[in-house]
């Protein structure tokens, strides 16, 4: 995905020396507590241990998709029982972004972020060495709930971040996500290309059980910021949708400007594969790297919404994700080379327009309430989730009925949608 194709530091399964070297390097969590880390500066090792470990979970989700062809062919499965890896994995993070995340408000977040590490660790490496797609499936579904070890991550940097940082440091950490989420696709094919899918698999899971040694040399404990039972919990969630017009419009224009960046994404590689590219799934993939230079623009966008607010950092990537999205409009009257320069500029700029709001959003709804930041992150990615999917499922239908232009109109008017939600005067729908 998320974005979701992806977010998201570091998806470099076959590079976790970095976060392994942060557990010599961090301060035990023995006597630490959130409280008392929140007032200060957040240490650099902190901050990698945060963003390494956001990126490194979420690339879990995304590691299977260039390699199904070759995990079909290997256990005997047939293209729509090994499709089906990706569709489960999907449905596990979107379930447990519902159901899971907002457990961090209940518990200590330490202990969650330990505890779904070790399980993720797991169910990666019985995927990795499932005989046959029964197993597969399963373990898939397994790794998308604990997977949202990366959407734990993100309010305990909020959490442990000085409030005049707190946009600087969740978007530095949001940088490792979505950079786990641009990047996965590519390592993951590079790597099962080179010693087989089961490795990439193993990797995987080597890499997020060293994030679980560094969580657990370098995180302090967090104090649980209610006692509410698990239904009540969930519960809260339509409360705090009803209670926050704040949290409305971040997850409603998130959601919208996640329409287009879907729609994109979902027909980019069936539009290169048609007349006049003819190009394969490989070249689509590197088109993954553009977006991943749009990443990178995250920590500064954090740095803007801490010094001139986050509302404008909203407006500014609404506008660059439309602007991005229209200058598509010129490609049907371009040399197909020309075509391809202009689209990877475009996803550059519309991956950083979408990704800078998403850093902007999370500052506003992690500053609505302080007790709630599991749960209003939780509602902000089902927000966004939901407008992937319909992106996706309508991007394909578009661009079957009526070509790529269309795609393009689609994508440009959902970012100028997102960027109307965020124009609308506040006082109407924040009280």
């Amino acid at each position: 995905m998320s974005f979701i194709r992806p977010v998201h530091g570091s998806a470099e399964g076959s590079s976790p020396p970095p976060v392994a070297a942060l557990a010599a390097k961090a301060p035990s969590s023995r006597s630490a507590t959130a409280s008392h880390v929140g007032g200060e500066p957040m240490s650099s090792g902190l901050r990698l241990l945060l963003a390494s470990g956001a990126g490194l979970s979420v690339a879990s989700i995304y590691y299977s998709q260039p390699m199904l062809g070759v995990m079909g062919a290997s256990i005997g499965a047939s293209d729509t029982a090994v499709g089906l890896v990706p569709t489960l994995t999907q449905l596990g993070y979107a379930l447990g972004i519902l159901l899971l995340t907002p457990l961090g408000d209940r518990f200590d977040r330490r202990r969650i972020i330990l505890l779904k590490a070790a399980l993720l660790s797991v169910a990666l490496l019985l995927g990795g060495i499932a005989p046959g797609i029964s197993l597969l499936w399963v373990m898939s579904f397994a790794v998308g709930l604990t997977a949202t070890l990366a959407q734990d991550i993100v309010p305990a940097a909020a959490t442990l971040a000085p409030e005049h940082e707190r946009g600087k440091v969740v978007g530095t950490v949001m940088t490792g996500l979505l950079l786990g989420i641009l990047l996965s696709r590519v390592i993951s094919g590079v790597v099962a290309e080179h010693f087989g899918w089961r490795a990439m698999y193993m990797v995987a899971a080597a890499s997020v059980a060293l994030v679980g040694v560094a969580a657990w040399r370098g995180l302090p404990r967090f104090s649980p910021t209610n006692t509410l039972s698990y239904g009540a919990l969930m519960g809260s969630l339509a409360s705090l949708w009803r209670k926050h017009g704040a949290l409305r419009r971040a997850a409603l224009s998130q959601g919208l400007v996640s329409v287009g960046f879907s729609a994109f994404w979902s027909t980019l590689a069936v539009m290169l594969h048609g007349a006049p590219f003819h190009l394969g799934s490989a070249a689509a993939g590197a088109f993954g790297l553009a977006g991943a230079a749009g990443a990178l623009g995250a920590p500064i966008a954090g740095r803007v919404a801490d010094r001139f607010g986050p509302e404008v950092v909203t407006r500014l990537g609404g506008a660059l994700a439309a602007f991005s999205f229209a200058t598509m409009f010129a490609v049907p009257w371009l040399e197909p080379n020309h075509r391809l320069w202009l689209i990877a500029a475009s996803a550059i700029g519309f991956d950083l327009g979408a990704q800078i709001m998403l850093v902007a959003h999370q500052t506003i709804v992690f500053g609505i309430d302080p007790a709630a930041r599991s749960r209003l992150n939780a509602v902000l990615f089902v927000g966004m989730f939901i407008g992937m999917s319909v992106g996706a499922a309508t991007g394909s239908f578009v661009l079957a009925r009526w070509g790529w232009l269309a795609v393009t109109l689609l994508a440009t008017a959902s970012a100028l949608a997102a960027l109307g939600v965020r124009l609308f005067p506040g006082a109407r729908t924040a009280r």
